[in-house]
């Protein structure tokens, strides 16, 4: 028999099995946990989740080959993007307040296949913060000694020269997250106190840093003797803004502890905001205070304040700097230890991941990843690790802009306690639904009420997104990659810049929802579209292999979705409409 081409049908009934939605569903409230965490506790969780590897290593790294002293502008840029991802976590997290991540969000609002590749995304993403995570508290450890251990194994295993490859094997830092996975095994969690003390050690140390740096600052290191404020210029300033979106990424942690929260619906934003401002605030008075105290081009990298201290002199101020960045890195390190099981379980619970790991305690998972994540810290290099969180970090807090867009204009499901014949059913009825045209803008705009409702949504979605990534690749490649006449440069920037703001006023023209008992991000699809088109901006400011790599490891991921995850999807067992 010979083989033809997929019928029409089959085609159809693919496409619904990759675009299949997952239903939310609350939890029975005797299978909740117990609510005892404040806001103030979520805002805790928030702070300690992003102050770790951003401040004591990403502040030198960005400082010193990407944006000079302006890395505090790029800490400013990469807050703002964050907070506006943000922002769209939090409505997701209050619609969904008893499980969530960005997988969870992507598969109720988008689909099955965005969703397996943005947990696929989240998974890499936590590998590579343990790793980097071990590579920089060992990178410290070792500057206690006097970098006795580093110059051990340079001499007696010798000095790799191997790009994304560590210049020699790192057995400290595989040691470090054996260690770690060893005790994630045996605790089941970090108690409450034990953040507390280790994020109190950590505040007391950046004060410390910042009084202490504004005292031995030298505005002469901001010269142009020195190489000026912003060395190299605007596309390092944004390249350095991509580097440092991840370190604002604590905020997951927040909504991944709301199941625990008194009053999720009202704290998780709230505590979510909170934290992104302070740390903000913190990044940009640490980055101030560090190119100031010496040299942006004399720094170490791995270990930039510390050494930083150390040029000026202060050999004791450099002991304290680095007691307090192990403190706050292990804290953040066994963080994510205990975050990491529930995503391959999320994922594998819904099917889209092997069964094994949805049969296997969380606590067994652990030593399992560590042996993993051990051996990258042994073989890779600190940069590489930094080039790949960024990016991993930038992908799925794209998608979640994307997901509020579609749920703000999708009908939500009727409620379970609303009847037919309640009277919030009837105004509903009577008046216009999500996704469908506003009745002031009819006699306007009559060609968009003859659509489907959602469909004149989708198409312009779809062109707000397209139009986003032309826009951006314009600014970002239009002179060097493109070679355009500058009337080309012009007219493609002009036309891009329309078809974003023409697809923005057709999302406007149309129904939303509005809900009273949760929060909903504000001036939705503008807040939104700015997320996508910012976050698009600067993932175009990555190297290209980061492109290489994510794109290897998305290709995995693929693999492992067509060839297992859509077969054993849960989602199978029933039929739903798109």
């Amino acid at each position: 028999m010979a083989w033809g081409l997929p019928s029409t049908a089959s085609l159809a009934h693919f496409c619904q099995k990759l675009y299949r939605r997952k239903p939310v569903k609350e939890s029975p409230r005797e299978t909740l946990p117990q609510r005892h965490l404040t806001t103030l506790d979520l805002t805790l969780l928030g702070v300690g989740g992003m102050v770790g590897l951003g401040l004591y290593v990403l502040t030198g790294t960005v400082a010193k080959g990407m944006a000079g002293p302006a890395v505090l502008v790029s800490f400013g840029v990469a807050a703002v993007a964050s907070l506006l991802a943000a922002l769209c976590y939090a409505e997701l997290g209050a619609q969904v307040p008893y499980t969530g991540f960005a997988y969870l969000f992507t598969y109720t609002s988008v689909g099955e296949i965005w969703a397996f590749l943005v947990g696929w995304n989240v998974l890499l993403q936590c590998l590579f913060v343990c790793t980097a995570l071990v590579r920089a508290c060992s990178g410290y450890l070792d500057t206690v000694f006097g970098h006795r251990i580093r110059s051990f194994t340079e001499a007696h295993v010798g000095i790799w020269q191997v790009p994304f490859l560590a210049q020699y094997p790192d057995f400290l830092a595989a040691g470090l997250i054996l260690l770690a996975s060893a005790f994630g095994f045996c605790v089941t969690r970090v108690s409450s106190w034990v953040n507390r003390t280790f994020l109190a050690i950590s505040v007391v140390v950046i004060l410390f840093i910042i009084v202490l740096g504004f005292v031995l600052a030298r505005p002469h290191n901001w010269s142009i003797e020195e190489g000026g404020f912003a060395p190299f210029g605007f596309s390092g300033v944004m390249a350095g803004a991509a580097t440092c979106f991840y370190t604002f990424l604590g905020f997951d942690n927040i909504v991944a502890y709301s199941a625990e929260a008194q009053n999720p619906k009202r704290a998780v934003p709230m505590a979510i905001a909170i934290s992104v401002t302070l740390v903000a605030g913190t990044y940009i008075l640490v980055s101030t205070v560090l190119t100031l105290l010496v040299p942006w081009h004399s720094l170490d990298p791995d270990w930039a304040l510390v050494d930083a201290f150390h040029q000026r002199g202060y050999s004791w101020a450099a002991f304290i700097v680095a007691a307090g960045a192990i403190c706050d890195m292990t804290s953040v390190l066994l963080r994510y230890f205990f975050y990491l099981p529930y995503i391959t379980y999320a994922m594998a619970a819904d099917g889209l991941f092997f069964q094994v790991f949805a049969r296997m305690h969380h606590r067994m998972q652990v030593p399992v990843f560590g042996v993993l994540m051990a051996f990258m810290a042994l073989l890779l290099d600190l940069d590489a690790l930094v080039q790949f969180l960024s990016i991993g970090a930038l992908l799925p807090y794209t998608c979640l802009p994307t997901c509020i867009i579609i749920l703000r204009f999708r009908k939500s499901p009727p409620s379970s306690s609303q009847g037919p014949d309640s009277p919030e059913g009837t105004e509903e009825a009577s008046a216009p639904g999500p996704g469908q045209l506003r009745p002031a803008l009819r006699p306007y705009l009559g060609f968009l009420g003859e659509c489907r409702p959602g469909a004149a949504v989708a198409w312009a979605l779809s062109v707000l997104v397209a139009s986003a990534v032309t826009l951006d690749y314009v600014l970002v490649f239009g002179d060097s990659a493109l070679h355009l006449p500058p009337w080309g440069y012009t007219l493609l920037l002009l036309l891009s810049s329309a078809t974003f703001l023409l697809s923005l006023l057709v999302l406007g023209a149309h129904q939303q929802q509005h809900r009273q008992d949760i929060f909903q991000v504000p001036m939705v699809p503008l807040t939104p579209a700015l997320s996508i088109l910012l976050n698009i901006f600067l993932m175009l400011h990555l190297s290209y292999l980061t492109w290489l790599y994510l794109s290897i490891w998305l290709l995995i991921g693929l693999v492992v979705y067509f060839g297992y995850g859509i077969w054993h999807s849960k989602e199978n067992q029933r039929v739903r409409p798109i």
